[in-house]
């Protein structure tokens, strides 16, 4: 039987009891209906998953006793950086779920000259919010015990300019694949939108060291992209690997 993660950003520690926030107390209390003695485990980003048990909660708030620590293995030793130009829709929040669910340490929204989405400060700030839920719900899923850093929203000239890696791919149709180096301990991927990165993106992203790089022959998508190069990343220097 799966035991349910549930994410919480209280301070953990073996043989100790704990009250979990409203959120969290819900769905396990409501959406879950567990019961007094049944075993969960929790995780707050620290690396650690904490097996615990639910204990007898009459005021719908989940109380909680810690029973162990055990350190999580599933993070990669590939440091992986996206810089992604925001998109319409829901496709942030598949590349956001996806790209956690394959080992992305840092996630960076960008601003582009032909991105469509255009958010005052207040917006942007909730968006930064919502993504970064939608990152720990896919810790949750694929049993991950550090969350993805989901940066404010900045301009992809900033982003390029600062970033820094042992590998850095510019994904673009238009590129002339180079050769790659054979090994890497950090990568660092720029996406743009739909309608593509302009040639001055483009040039800058080649002068700050990046590598022009096309995933075969056919385009992909926006939010297609990216999780198809993580992935090639993650076979070649991280940990996947081929049965």
């Amino acid at each position: 039987m799966r035991i349910n993660r549930i994410y919480t950003e209280a301070e953990l520690q073996s043989n100790t009891e704990i009250q979990l926030e409203a959120g969290p107390s819900l769905h396990l209390l409501k959406v879950l209906r567990l019961k007094t003695g049944a075993a969960l485990e929790l995780f707050n980003g620290d690396g650690n998953n904490y097996q615990c048990e639910l204990l007898d909660s009459p005021k719908r708030i989940a109380t909680i006793r810690v029973l162990s620590a055990k350190a999580n293995p599933t993070e990669s030793s590939l440091r992986s950086r996206l810089g992604i130009v925001v998109s319409k829709g829901d496709r942030m929040d598949f590349v956001v779920q996806k790209a956690t669910e394959l080992g992305i340490h840092e996630i960076y929204p960008l601003t582009s000259e032909r991105c469509d989405v255009k958010l005052n400060a207040e917006r942007a700030e909730k968006r930064q919010q919502h993504w970064s839920k939608v990152a720990v719900s896919a810790c949750e899923q694929s049993g991950r015990s550090v969350i993805p850093s989901i940066a404010p929203i900045q301009s992809i000239h900033q982003w390029i300019s600062e970033v820094n890696a042992d590998l850095k791919w510019v994904l673009h149709h238009r590129a002339s694949a180079e050769k790659s180096p054979t090994e890497a301990q950090s990568v660092a991927i720029l996406v743009g939108p739909e309608g593509g990165l302009s040639e001055i993106e483009v040039e800058l992203a080649l002068q700050h060291e990046f590598i022009p790089t096309v995933l075969g022959p056919r385009v992909l998508r926006t939010e297609t992209a990216p999780l198809v190069a993580l992935s090639v990343l993650q076979q070649r220097y991280g940990d996947f690997t081929l049965l």
